[in-house]
Order: structure tokens, then C-alpha cells, then sequence
């Protein structure tokens, strides 16, 4: 039985390391300490493995260069100029100014995407979760060769879980053209021991360092709604043009650095692309048909939605806006996106409209959206009927109903997947980002977002959800109340694992 007593005391100490480590977030730790104590030494283990806090950016802060005299101009409402005063000490670049166009869905958006790549000049940089080997994928990837065989610089980096099915071969057919390949934190050791759990969420693309592509929409068919299992596919991305676009060029650099590079196989195969006189050149069977013409592929992929399409903001329309770049890093102690997302919604003095396909959010944003309603703001939140994650979709049920009774208007999308992040405060402050209302996008991923200062960013996205409500039903107290009580008990132990979601 001796045994026994030292199994016990060893699962003590690690228990009690736990919550050393974890005193900031009480409730992770006791979540933690809960999962050793069912079971013993595994749950210290599965804490390692999924939790270990990532050192090499420890003490990484904003690199900021804002001047403190930098304001909005005064045509701008209070509740805006007090969001981008506070949000100067969180920012990557400080204030900055360029011109933004929002894309809505992933037709419109990689019809953009590839136009600008295709008139790159000097280099492109692309930083993606998940980049399928897929429809979609290939396009891209045969795009990227034979603009990398034009001469320009191409650097991709991807997350080693998020884009793990992406095949060798087309990494090492890009690779063979030139491409520039890193992966963030590859599922081999060590990285799989330390950080597992930490993952890559952006999406950027830059374009000759003056022109950038970030928001919710991966490289995969299913954002155009070519995959069966998802259906209809509602996503939010932005192009930005200007000096904005610097402060997501030096959160890539950032992840440049710490990714690991791909390994190339031991014979590469040059690909070349052929000369006017024909000489020293070996063709792809790949590029058999360059990736010069995207009208026609648009045109294709057009027909795909065309019928269950709403209407959407206008694609060629730029606007002129004030940004702020918000970037989230697990190196961090402080969750700087959730910070913002504070911020934003304690400032609101008329409206807020939030988006998001998670929503597993902390005590602190819960209490800060039913004091909105308080001061008389209008709080508005679309969820997905039915999101990717059902124990996300459970928990998220358990915050519904005290958010109702606050007089929080709540909405589920009902025409398919709802994949876009943004929120809409007060007419005239905007942002759109790869960040989720949960703590994974809080405090575990690499993660960006985009605040915009700009009456016309905001009426585009606020005009999107005005038609995004009339796919989606209106969820009331009685819904809730009519909920039996397997599912109820299904959605509260979903909330008891919220720290870890």
C-alpha cells in the first residue's frame, strides 16, 4: 500500500505546481487540478503537453511607436476617440492610416487575393492556419510557383496542426520554385511536447510590403462552400493598402523567426520557367496552364453561390481609415486582443454589433456587454446555429441566458456556417480579425485583429449584418427554458472545461 501513499503525495506536489503556475487564471488551474485528481500523474502529463507556457517571447511586448499627440480627428464620437486613446498601448505599430475594403465571403475574397498576387512586383509574404491540398489550395499553389518563377520573393508559413493534411509534394513543389517554406511549431519533437496546444491562428497575406489580406478566411474549398459537411460558408476578411499594412508585415516577420523551416528532400528538381530562346529550362507538368487568368476561374467558382448570395457591400469600394493592429501572443502574460475586445465594449455609448463563431468569453467581457445594455447601448451578438465545435456550441449555450435577461439581443445564423469575427461599435469603430470570443484565441494562439476608425468600414459590415439577421432566427428565454435536462447537463459540464476551449 506504500505505493499508493507516494502516488498520492507525487500527484499532490504536482497539483500544487499547478496552481503556482496558473495563479493568474484560477479558474484553468482548479480546471487542471480537478482533471489530476480523477487522474493521477496523466492529467500533470496531459498539463505539459497542452499548457506549458511558451518561453522564447516571454518577454516580447507591443513594439509600439505611436506619438502620444497622434488623435482621431474631431469628427469622430467620443466613444471612438477614448477606444483609440486605450488601444495605443496594446497596438503592434501604434496609429496608423490606410485604406480598407472589406471582402465578405471566400469568392470575392480569393478573386481579390489572387488579383494582387498576381500583379506582385517584388515579394509576397502569406501566413495561414490552414491551407488545404484541395481545389482551392492547388489554384493557389500553382499561382504562387509561377509567380515565384517570375522572380518575385514568396515566403508561406503554416501551422503545423491546422494544415498538416497540406501534402509534401506541394510543399516541396514550391520549395523546388523558389518558395521560401516554414511551418509554426511542426507535429515533431520538440514542438509537439511544449506546444501542441499554442497554435498559429492568423491569416495574412502581404503583397510588396504595402498591401495585406487578413480576417477569417483560410485557403480551403469549404470557404467557398465546396465541402458537403459545412454547406454555405458566411466569412468576413479585409485588404488593407497603405502604411497599416507595415504592422502585419512585422507581426510575420515575427512568426518567420521562430518557425521551423521545411525539410527538402535529399534530390531537388529546379523547376524553371522557359526562356524566350527556350534554353536551360525544365517546364512543370504542374504549370501546363499558367495561373494567369483569373476571370475565367471566378466566373467558375461564381455559380457555386450565386443563388443563395445576399447582397454585399460593394468589392471596389476602398475606404480611407485610421488603423490599429492588435496582435495576440501566448508569449505575452497579458491577452492583449481580449484587453481590446474589453475596451471596445465598455466604451460603447450607442451600439454594439458582435460576430463571432465561438463564443466561450470570461466573466470580465460577460459583465462588460450587460453593463453596456445598463447605459442604454444596443447589444447585439450572431452566433452560428450550429458551430464546427459542439462543446463549444454547448458551452456557449450556458452565457445566453443571463446575457437575455440583461437585454442582450441574441441571434443564431441559420443558412449555413458562420466562420466570420468582427464587431461593429457606435457607427464609426470597426474590427475584423482572426480571433474568436474564447479563451484559446485569448491566451493560447498567435492571433491578430484589425481595429479601423471609419464610419464607412463600419457602415459596410454593420449593412452585412443587418442581412446576415435575415438568414438567422432570434433566440429567446423560452428556447432556453424548452431545453431538457440532458441537455442542460450536456452544456454546463461543457462551461466547466471553458478555461481550456
Amino acid at each position: 500500500m506504500g505505493w499508493i501513499f507516494g502516488l498520492y503525495l507525487l500527484n499532490t506536489v504536482f497539483m500544487i505546481i499547478m496552481a503556482i503556475r496558473e495563479v493568474r487564471r484560477p479558474a484553468v488551474a482548479l480546471n487542471w487540478i480537478v482533471i489530476s485528481f480523477i487522474f493521477p500523474v496523466i492529467g500533470f502529463g496531459l498539463y505539459l503537453i497542452t499548457s506549458n507556457p511558451i518561453r522564447m517571447n516571454r518577454h516580447k511586448k507591443p513594439t509600439s511607436t505611436f506619438d502620444e499627440s497622434d488623435t482621431l480627428p474631431d469628427s469622430f464620437g467620443s466613444s471612438a476617440q477614448v477606444i483609440a486613446q486605450a488601444l495605443k498601448h496594446l497596438t503592434v505599430g501604434g496609429f496608423r492610416s490606410g485604406q480598407v475594403q472589406v471582402l465578405i465571403n471566400g469568392i470575392i475574397t480569393y478573386e481579390k487575393l489572387m488579383e494582387s498576387v498576381q500583379n506582385a512586383k517584388k515579394t509576397i509574404d502569406l501566413e495561414y492556419y490552414i491551407f488545404r491540398d484541395d481545389q482551392i489550395g492547388r489554384r493557389i499553389t500553382d499561382l504562387l510557383i509561377e509567380r515565384s518563377l517570375d522572380g518575385v520573393h514568396i515566403r508561406f508559413i503554416r501551422d503545423g496542426w491546422g494544415s498538416r493534411k497540406l501534402s509534401k509534394s506541394q510543399i516541396f513543389r514550391m520549395m523546388d520554385a523558389g518558395i521560401e517554406c516554414r511551418t509554426i511549431f511542426p507535429l515533431r519533437p520538440p514542438w509537439i511536447f511544449s506546444t501542441l496546444n499554442n497554435r498559429d491562428h492568423c491569416k495574412i497575406v502581404l503583397i510588396d510590403g504595402k498591401e495585406a489580406f487578413t480576417g477569417g478566411i483560410n485557403i480551403g474549398d469549404e470557404y467557398i462552400g465546396l465541402n458537403p459537411n459545412f454547406g454555405y460558408w458566411r466569412d468576413t476578411h479585409v485588404r488593407i493598402v497603405g502604411e497599416a499594412s507595415a504592422d502585419l508585415k512585422n507581426i510575420f516577420d515575427d512568426h518567420w523567426n521562430i518557425a521551423s523551416p521545411e525539410q527538402k528532400r535529399t534530390k531537388s528538381r529546379m523547376i524553371t520557367k522557359t526562356g524566350i530562346d527556350d534554353s536551360s529550362t525544365i517546364p512543370s507538368p504542374s504549370l501546363a496552364t499558367p495561373f494567369t487568368k483569373m476571370t475565367k476561374w471566378s466566373t467558375e467558382l461564381g455559380t457555386i453561390e450565386e443563388t443563395n448570395a445576399n447582397k454585399v457591400p460593394d468589392i471596389e469600394k476602398m475606404h480611407q481609415a485610421y488603423v490599429q493592429t492588435v496582435e495576440g501572443n501566448p508569449g505575452i502574460p497579458t491577452p492583449f486582443i481580449r484587453q481590446a475586445y474589453f475596451i471596445g465594449v465598455t466604451q460603447a455609448t450607442k451600439t454594439i454589433d458582435i460576430t463571432t463563431p465561438y463564443f466561450v468569453p470570461d466573466q470580465d467581457i460577460i459583465m462588460g456587454l450587460k453593463t453596456a445594455v445598463e447605459r442604454g447601448v444596443r447589444v447585439r451578438l450572431l452566433v452560428p446555429r450550429q458551430p464546427a465545435q459542439k462543446i463549444v456550441e454547448r458551452a456557449s449555450f450556458t452565457y445566453y441566458g443571463e446575457l437575455l435577461e440583461a437585454g442582450v439581443h441574441i441571434f443564431l445564423y441559420n443558412k449555413g456556417m458562420l466562420h466570420a469575427k468582427s464587431m461593429v461599435i457606435d457607427g464609426e469603430v470597426a474590427e475584423v480579425g482572426a480571433a474568436n470570443y474564447d479563451m484559446r484565441s485569448f491566451r493560447l494562439n498567435y492571433e491578430v485583429s484589425e481595429f479601423f476608425y471609419s464610419k464607412d468600414v463600419a457602415k459596410d459590415l454593420t449593412e452585412q449584418f443587418e442581412q446576415d439577421l435575415i438568414d438567422s432566427v432570434s433566440l429567446r428565454m423560452e428556447d432556453l427554458l424548452q431545453r431538457s435536462p440532458l441537455q442542460r447537463l450536456m452544456q454546463q459540464g461543457a462551461r466547466l472545461l471553458f478555461p481550456l476551449l
